[in-house]
């Protein structure tokens, strides 16, 4: 049995499994996006799904700034209907 991924919360910081996260990419067009593999290539960031972790990161733009691209509120809103 080999060992679990870990990932960080951009939001809360907090070190969880891979899989209970959901992770975010910048596209080759400069745009963050969710990436539901978590395979695809590109720069990513990964946060929880949370409705705590998703508003703050909403309020404060803690992904564009983790992935330095733009992140659009519609991809807010797909996180929240994600949970």
């Amino acid at each position: 049995m080999g060992k679990i991924p870990q990932r960080m919360c951009v939001a809360c910081r907090q070190m969880k499994d891979k899989r209970e996260l959901t992770r975010c990419r910048v596209t080759p067009e400069g745009k963050v996006e969710i990436d539901p593999t978590g395979k695809k290539s590109g720069r990513g960031a990964y946060i929880c799904s949370s409705a705590e972790c998703i508003a703050k990161a909403r309020k404060q733009n803690i992904l564009a700034k983790a992935l330095g691209a733009v992140a659009d509120p519609e991809l807010y809103d797909a996180l929240e209907t994600n949970e």
